[in-house]
């Protein structure tokens, strides 16, 4: 490896301020990074990662943070005198950034070429019709299907995968020495964030750039990077040869990384947390292939609480004046059994028909053909009212919390309305007891009650969305990539809580995830599901142990498993 460093952060401290309150955030940290490197930077979110990646960047809040103390070095240049005018040349010229979320990056008003093609007009003398050739060529560099189809298509026309890839085209287009990776892959699918993986391990021999790669995921940094360092609390705790540290991990905190995924080759019975590691408290209690076969007997001898019989889900697109309306099957002939006490996995990539699948069983979307047997009811033919009071015994665990709390409404009136609506307690003050019994139950205190969503985290507020799913006191629970956006040890906090709420509760569970490590430890059988069609149904140990389907062997090898 070079002995000259491309990037050199030495010392670096870096202070918010509130109401007049300085408060250090970064914390004395000092690394390096080398031509035609990849580093990773591993921790949760608050860890400090994306504040130090936006003070290389120039672009820290001016009026409410500063660094106090130390230097950025790229090349000669010491970042922290730079000016904003200076910035402006170095800032996607140089130094270029992916986000981790590409429909908030992206103008939606704006054609996703005339995107990329701006930074090139604005850092290079190419021309107009150059410059787009340019843009093309960099959506062929970036594998992006039919270029000149992307070139003309607006963000919302894209999915996931593409969006992400146009950002990187973005972010590439002045060739920049460096390039920082902000989590890119945090809310892609298993197979789509291994594509976007190789393409950027592909990117940086074939241009020459050293990346940072940003993450909250040990096992995904050990695919890309050569290095790492792990930071917790605003601290470099740890840093050195992804090797050494995944194998020979020396602080608490980065043990607890690693071991707070779920295992592939053993089934806990809890996942470890980070507050385990740092308090010495981890349960090694490993639930056996016995143990789980006398409790599937006792769930599969009973009568299946929902039977899903041939379900079609059928929408339809203009595709002009005097053209016929195009048929597009989301669900198709899909049919299973789920009983009392059983999580049923659901797994796929996105555009499956997971979520389709999910919304016509809560009735949110009319079936186009087959039946829904709830409780010996076939709720497909139900009115309006019944559907009403259906809701009370199925409900749902939304992927944002955020967004499906009102903002302008404390927490605890949140989690009461519904109880009102469906009869649940004798009074308001009945209601407001039960729903501080609820708080304490999913790990929350009798304080967050008047408090406002804008006031938690994102593992709090998924902690409120299921007080509020279980307030209602349901049959069925359908949770919808509920922890697909939460950090690890937070993921492992909210999976250890619903398996704890099923256990006391005797709740039903569908677990709906593209994320096959989570749905694995979660359930008890497993629905791959591919194209709107059932690929695979077996119990959840069998389908990964001996997977069928040449579409679930790409679902499990596109796991990271660290090394």
């Amino acid at each position: 490896m070079q002995t000259n460093p491309i990037l050199n952060v030495s010392n670096l401290k870096i202070s918010f301020s509130n109401n007049k309150i300085e408060n250090e955030i970064i914390h004395d940290i000092s690394y390096k990074l080398f031509p035609n490197e990849i580093l990773g930077i591993v921790g949760e979110s608050g860890s400090g990662k994306s504040v130090s990646s936006l003070a290389i960047m120039g672009l820290l809040p001016k009026t409410i943070s500063k660094i106090t103390a130390g230097t950025i070095f790229f090349e000669n240049y010491d970042l922290t005198k730079v000016t904003s005018k200076a910035f402006q040349k170095i800032r996607g010229n140089d130094i270029a950034m992916i986000f981790q979320e590409p429909m908030s990056s992206l103008n939606p008003s704006m054609r996703c070429g005339d995107q990329v093609r701006e930074i090139l007009l604005q850092h290079t003398k190419l021309s107009k019709s150059a410059a787009k050739i340019e843009t093309t060529n960099l959506f062929e560099k970036v594998k992006l299907p039919n270029p000149e189809r992307i070139f003309k298509a607006y963000p919302h026309e894209l999915s996931g995968g593409q969006k992400q890839r146009v950002m990187i085209a973005m972010a590439i287009a002045c060739k920049p020495k460096i390039l920082i990776a902000d989590e890119p892959t945090t809310a892609l699918d298993v197979t789509v964030q291994k594509e976007i993986i190789l393409l950027l391990k592909e990117l940086q021999k074939s241009e020459g750039m050293s990346i940072l790669f940003i993450s909250h995921d040990l096992s995904l940094i050990s695919e890309i990077s050569n290095r790492v360092l792990v930071m917790y609390q605003g601290n470099i705790v740890e840093q050195g040869l992804v090797s050494n540290i995944f194998n020979n991990p020396q602080h608490s905190y980065t043990k607890a990384l690693i071991n707070a995924r779920p295992a592939l080759n053993l089934r806990y019975k809890r996942l470890a947390t980070i507050k385990d590691f740092m308090n010495d408290t981890i349960d090694k209690t490993i639930v056996s292939a016995e143990n789980r076969a006398l409790n599937h007997g006792k769930i599969y001898a009973k009568q299946p609480l929902l039977t899903v019989n041939n379900l079609d889900k059928i929408y339809f697109s203009k595709s002009g004046w005097f053209k016929k309306d195009v048929a597009f099957k989301a669900v198709n002939q899909v049919s299973f059994n789920l009983y009392e006490g059983e999580t049923l996995g659901l797994v796929g990539e996105s555009g499956c028909g997971k979520s389709t699948l999910a919304n016509v069983i809560l009735q949110l979307d009319k079936a186009s053909a087959g039946k829904i047997i709830y409780k010996g009811t076939d709720i497909t033919t139900l009115s309006k009212k019944a559907i009403r009071e259906l809701r009370k015994d199925i409900q749902i665990i939304f992927q944002d919390p955020y967004a499906s709390l009102n903002p302008r409404i404390p927490v605890g009136k949140a989690i009461l309305e519904p109880m009102k609506i469906h009869g649940i307690g004798t009074s308001d003050t009945d209601r407001k007891t039960r729903v501080l019994e609820l708080l304490e139950k999913v790990g929350l205190d009798a304080s967050f009650f008047s408090r406002y969503p804008h006031e938690f985290s994102g593992g709090q507020r998924q902690r409120i969305g299921i007080a509020r799913t279980i307030a209602l006191e349901p049959k069925l629970i359908i949770c919808d990539e509920s922890v697909s956006a939460l950090d690890i040890s937070v993921q492992a906090q909210v999976l250890n809580l619903l398996n704890d709420l099923k256990e006391n509760f005797g709740f039903t569970y569908i677990f709906i995830s593209h994320d096959l490590a989570v749905v694995k430890y979660m359930s008890d059988n497993l629905i791959v599901m591919n194209q709107g069609e059932i690929e695979e149904m077996n119990d959840a140990d069998v389908i990964y142990e001996y997977p069928q389907k040449a579409y679930t062997k790409k679902l499990i090898h596109a796991i990271p498993k660290g090394l």
